[in-house]
């Protein structure tokens, strides 16, 4: 096997409009951009200051007052939004990228069928050079265990499951994730967990942007021809949920890798989202009606008799419109000895899948998302995801007090 990168196709100038407004507009437009200008450092110090709404006070810093901004509102024009917005730079000096930078301003309609049909997969595959004999503990490599399709509904038969949607400098991405509890708000969960490369790219980059979740994409399990011609609500029927925080781990931002495993035994993300349109006060976890519990402390891997990976595969032979399961005994598998050993499945599931849940039963005896899918080789065959531990547990716990009680 090889490690390659996955093939990308950007997808420009779908959501462009032209809009005319009078001169003093037009001005006030000018003195706009050059606001955004300025603020283009990115500085990781300012915590996110890359946008021209946060860039308010302080000497040498310039401040649009609220009534300009209502003005230009009133033509159309919203300064959160404008161009993007100055964080919407992909060079990397203002590629914002610490933990603290996250910012994801909902853009309503983004996110329409189209876009989501053709998102990409961002899979990271790996070779047998990252794979060590001599290094920590790795089983002999899992037979290929054949990708079966969920059931539709979806909704029915795996309600926590979804897609996550974002953009890369590459193009329109896509990647799988799960509605999980939140203990701070239970019954009324917000939170979502997928992998860490779905939304932030690692020591190469910083964090992605549009981020979004549509809970059981393509619920009734159409083509990719049938979605052509389907409604917004065929294709997400409980909504899209856009993340207004996420939160991965400072390995994976440090050490993170397009391909090989950089990073994989930390290869994990928690994201909160709000409904990009009324939900009529729902909660995610209400709207779908079911969240998995995390497990943080599930069993070692020899004695976890089976784990069950879900995801939405969109790499060859898959077109990443439907969901599917593979059901495994795990083995170990160790990149390197510094490194958490982890679990080893066998499945043909390919790129796409990415952060989908994986479901075993947990310590109190119950289903329990245990891990996510992270890496697999670039001719697919198997599936490794981080074991949840300490680190995982820390990000969670952080993401579920920040909203406690919201």
């Amino acid at each position: 096997m090889r490690s390659i990168r996955p093939s990308f196709t950007a997808h420009r100038g779908r959501n462009t409009r032209r809009t005319t407004s009078p001169l003093p507009v037009v001005a006030l437009a000018a003195a706009l951009a050059f606001t955004v200008t300025a603020c283009e450092s990115g500085d990781a110090e300012a915590g996110g200051a890359a946008t021209p709404s946060a860039a308010a006070g302080g000497e040498g810093k310039i401040t649009i007052p609220d009534d300009i901004k209502d003005k230009l509102k009133e033509h159309g024009i919203d300064i959160d939004k404008w161009k993007g917005g100055a964080w919407k730079q992909w060079d990397k000096d203002d590629w914002l990228r610490e933990a603290q930078d996250y910012i994801n301003p909902i853009i309503e309609g983004l996110w329409d069928p189209d876009r989501m049909r053709d998102a990409e997969d961002p899979d990271r595959g790996v070779d047998d050079s990252d794979i060590s004999g001599d290094q920590g503990v790795t089983d002999p490599t899992p037979r290929p265990v054949d990708a079966q399709a969920v059931p539709t509904s979806y909704h029915a038969n795996a309600p926590e499951a979804g897609k996550v949607f974002f953009d890369s400098p590459e193009g329109t991405m896509v990647c799988s994730a799960t509605v999980v509890e939140d203990p701070a708000n239970p019954g009324k969960s917000n939170m979502v967990w997928t992998a860490g490369h779905c939304v932030h790219a690692g020591k190469s980059g910083g964090w992605y942007r549009n981020i979004a979740f549509v809970p059981s994409y393509n619920d009734a399990g159409m083509s990719a021809a049938e979605i052509k011609n389907a409604t917004r609500e065929q294709v997400a029927p409980y909504g899209v949920w856009w993340a207004d925080w996420a939160q991965t781990s400072d390995q994976w931002i440090a050490q993170g890798g397009a391909t090989g495993g950089d990073g994989a035994s930390y290869d994990f993300a928690v994201l909160h989202v709000k409904p990009e349109e009324g939900s009529n006060g729902k909660s995610l976890e209400e709207m779908v009606g079911s969240a998995l519990p995390v497990d943080f402390n599930a069993p070692a891997v020899p004695d976890v008799d089976s784990i069950k990976a879900i995801g939405y595969p969109a790499a060859a032979p898959f077109d990443g419109q439907k969901l599917y399961q593979c059901q495994d005994k795990p083995g170990r598998l160790s990149l390197r000895a510094s490194d958490p050993t982890m679990y080893r499945i066998g499945c043909t599931m390919t790129g796409g899948s990415s952060g989908g849940g994986w479901v075993a039963t947990g310590s109190d005896g119950k289903p329990a998302l245990v891990s996510n899918t992270s890496i697999g080789p670039v001719e697919s065959g198997w599936l490794a995801g981080p074991r949840l531990g300490k680190e995982a547990n820390g990000i969670f716990d952080k993401v579920s007090e920040k909203f406690a009680g919201q």
